[in-house]
Order: C-alpha cells, then structure tokens, then sequence
C-alpha cells in the first residue's frame, strides 16, 4: 500500500513534531504529567491529541480504500486532504489566540476525508461482495 504509507510517513513526522512541541513545553513548564497550570502546555497537548485522536482512524480507512483498489487519484486526494487539514489544524490551535477559521477548516477537511473514504470503503467493498 504504498499511496498509505506515503501519507502515513508524511503524518508521522507531524506527529513527531507535535510531541516534541508537547516535550519541550512539559519542560519549560516543569510538568511531568498533566498540564499543570500551563495554558501553554494545554494548547500543545489538545493539538497532538487532537492530532492522535483522528489520524489513526482516517489512515486506517485510507489503507482499506487502497486494498479494495480505489483509484490512485482518489487516494491522494483523501491523503493530501488529511495532512493539510492536520497542518492546517494544528497551526491554527497552536496560536495564540488560537485562529478559529483554520481550525474550522482544518477538523473540516480530516472529517472528509474520514466521510469520504469511509463511504469509498462502503461503495467499493460491496461491490467487491456482489461480484
């Protein structure tokens, strides 16, 4: 699967850097769990959860369309949406204020991409039970 994995490889660097931004605050802060009374530590921590809470289950569905051998375009599509609706996210709750309009745009293009390739993933898997 390699249209997934090239999205997934993409998105884990993201991770990567959300963790570090989470590590480097819990440290400054001086918190080793939770997040104190650092609002600082809650934004980064509610940025690479939020990040957590959703990449997996779009990822997993991105992997099931491409075994079911939805198009290549489609595919990228849905990937690209997904990690430019994470950069997106990501930036926009990492400001301060954070920016509500890319954070709307941002949990809109993830939530998408998980309808979309959820819907692919339902289409093309009964069509595969029919045949």
């Amino acid at each position: 699967m390699p249209i997934t994995a090239f999205y997934a490889s993409l998105l884990a660097f993201l991770f990567v850097l959300l963790s570090a931004r989470v590590i480097t605050q819990r440290r400054e802060a001086r918190v080793e769990i939770g997040v104190g009374e650092s609002w600082e530590l809650l934004r980064r921590s509610r940025v690479h959860a939020n990040f957590a809470e959703y990449v997996p289950m779009a990822l997993l569905l991105l992997a099931f369309a491409e075994s079911l051998k939805v198009p290549s375009i489609a595919l990228h599509a849905l990937g690209l949406a997904l990690l430019v609706g994470r950069l997106v996210h990501a930036y926009a709750l990492s400001q301060n204020p954070h920016i509500l309009r890319l954070r709307v745009v941002g949990v809109t293009l993830t939530l998408t991409t998980i309808g979309l390739a959820a819907f692919l993933c339902f289409l093309f898997a009964g069509l595969n039970l029919i045949v």
